[in-house]
């Protein structure tokens, strides 16, 4: 395999300097020349405008996906009921598969059916593939792994979705790994490329500094876990009903699902489970809260939270905080939002003292009303939220806990 510059092309532009990671490429003599540091990345290449930059010695190889189709949901349960982020992903999901005029399934693997498994009808979900045996009773992530395998390799979906919650951050690993496809864990948003008819996967990168779109061109599925709480749950176009859904009996979808059966021989594992133990820590869940009030870096002191407590109380939400103000040890951990904390979709998020950064705006931008008060005019907070006021917080927010104790709206 060999890389070279065509002199006659190259214009000595800089750019493929500019986006080498190797340090590989000189400009001499205002033309690029490539040195011993090239790993064959190709990204010079996707980025010269001249054309001046080729590999030689691949052996090209074109893959025929045309047996797969249709985007698959992973539908995970706790506590007998399907999870939230099941019907984040059915919402999306229907509007993927909408894009590219395909079916949308969904594989429930449990014990026992859930109480709330007629909801997944509500968001155009066109067939379920019902996975029921004793042997998934401990959640033993290496037998589910197992079970999704078969219906995957069986029903051949082109685009695999997941939660990315503790379970799934350790289960679809294992079932991309077995089945040889790629996965991007920890996405955003998700959308189809039209022309390409592939899926671009958006995720936090670098330490959250970036967002990186990533595709799987050279295998199938295209897998991703998604974050909880990012997507909005929707109901689809075609359920006619003003209160959310409709009510479906198990006569309406039994059509619409497919019980498969495993030979539960198959299903050894060398892992046992012991015990499960509560969580002792401080326990609080930002998504049970219509409005979450946040306090950052700005505030300069944990005693300062005493007012975001406040408005967050009058206004019957809970108290959120950056990744800063934990950090600095003034308000505990459970609290906090952003990539390395809880992702929230409040109908209300209140950002006090927040400058922005990627990583908290990945934990909240999705709030149904953004407020953000800073004193810098110049803050990212401001590109995303709805309403901004730029001052002194300290002055700002006592008016609104007065506005509000006094009978007044907040806007």
């Amino acid at each position: 395999m060999e890389i070279k510059v065509d002199i006659q092309k190259c214009t000595g532009c800089r750019i493929c300097k500019n986006v080498c990671m190797y340090d590989a490429i000189e400009i001499v003599g205002k033309k690029a020349v490539i040195n011993e540091n090239c790993v064959f990345c190709s990204a010079c290449i996707e980025s010269c405008n001249y054309d001046a930059i080729e590999i030689s010695g691949l052996i090209a190889s074109e893959k025929d996906f045309s047996d797969y189709s249709g985007v698959c949901v992973y539908l995970e349960t706790y506590a007998d009921k399907i999870i939230d982020v099941g019907f984040e992903l059915l919402s999306s999901g229907r509007l993927l598969a909408d894009n590219l005029g395909v079916y949308l399934s969904a594989v429930l693997i449990c014990r026992e059916e859930p109480k709330n498994l007629n909801k997944v009808f509500n968001y155009g979900l066109d067939k379920l593939y019902l996975v029921k045996s004793h042997i998934f009773e401990n959640n033993l992530d290496d037998i589910f792994a197992k079970a999704l395998v078969q219906v995957i390799n069986k029903y051949k979906p082109e685009i695999f979705l997941a939660g990315a919650t503790m379970f799934g951050r350790t289960l679809i690993p294992k079932v991309a790994a077995i089945i040889k496809t790629g996965l991007t864990a920890d996405c955003t948003a998700l959308s189809i490329d039209t022309g390409k008819k592939i899926l671009l996967q958006t995720r936090p990168t670098f330490g959250g500094n970036i967002l990186a779109t990533i595709i799987t061109k050279n295998s199938r599925p295209q897998m991703a876990t998604v974050r909880p709480h990012v997507m909005e749950i929707k109901i689809s176009n075609n359920i006619d009903d003003k209160n959310g859904g409709k009510n479906y009996s198990s006569e309406d979808y039994k059509s619409k699902i497919e019980y498969i059966k495993l030979d539960e021989s198959k299903f050894k594992t060398k892992y046992k489970l012991i015990n499960i133990e509560k969580e002792t820590e401080e326990k609080i869940n930002l998504n049970d809260y219509d409005a979450v009030v946040s306090g950052g870096r700005g505030l300069g002191s944990g005693e300062k939270f005493a007012m975001v407590k406040e408005l967050a109380g009058l206004l019957g939400g809970v108290v959120g905080a950056s990744r800063a103000a934990v950090d600095s040890n003034w308000i505990s951990y459970p609290h906090q939002v952003g990539q390395t904390g809880k992702t929230v979709n409040p109908k209300l998020y209140i950002a006090i003292g927040i400058s922005g950064a990627i990583q908290h705006l990945a934990g909240m931008q999705t709030a149904d009303i953004i407020i953000a008060i800073n004193k810098d005019p110049n803050a990212p907070i401001f590109k995303v939220a709805n309403y901004g006021i730029v001052g002194d917080i300290f002055d700002i927010v006592p008016k609104l806990i007065n506005r509000i104790k006094s009978g007044k709206t907040l806007i």
